[in-house]
């Protein structure tokens, strides 16, 4: 059995604990982290636009880069070390859904958080990457909570009848 953690800021330690929990002692587990292309290519752009092309030294966009990188490997070495089982560590850069979903291919399960508004339940608890995930993972999907779950009384209404 292989077992995929999509780990993000702020939410891994729910995946990581549901994984402890739901997933075989046995099983391959790769803890993955996804960093999408957005921000070192807004302050590429930024520099190269507003600053000028003179000195590509000082573009801002290559230290955020490595900014990125270092602070991936950290939150994946805490994963690792909560998770306190052997597992394979995965980075991959692009757009992140798309990347989540490509990287649970052949897998057993993808383990994920809630990303949208977790005060309510409702579908507004799934932001636009983890529905995507949702939607188009090509195996089956443990979705937690990374905090309690609200009441139940937090459901929205039924939408108005139509006669």
């Amino acid at each position: 059995m292989r077992v995929i953690a999509w780990l993000v800021e702020g939410t891994w330690p729910a995946c990581v604990d549901a994984v402890r929990t739901h997933a075989p002692p046995t099983c391959e587990v790769v803890l993955l982290h996804v960093t999408g292309p957005d921000v070192p290519g807004v302050a590429h752009g930024a520099y190269a636009g507003l600053l000028g092309r003179g000195h590509p030294e000082h573009d801002p966009g290559g230290r955020l880069e490595a900014l990125g990188g270092r602070s991936a490997a950290e939150l994946l070495a805490a994963a690792a070390e909560r998770l306190g089982r052997p597992c394979t560590r995965q980075e991959r850069t692009g757009r992140v859904e798309r990347e989540v979903v490509a990287a649970a291919d052949g897998a057993d399960l993808l383990v994920l958080a809630r990303d949208g508004d977790r005060s309510r339940l409702g579908p507004r608890s799934l932001g636009p990457a983890v529905r995507f995930a949702v939607d188009h993972a090509p195996c089956p999907v443990l979705l937690v909570w990374p905090e309690p779950a609200p009441d139940l009384g937090t459901i929205p209404p039924p939408p108005p009848r139509h006669r």
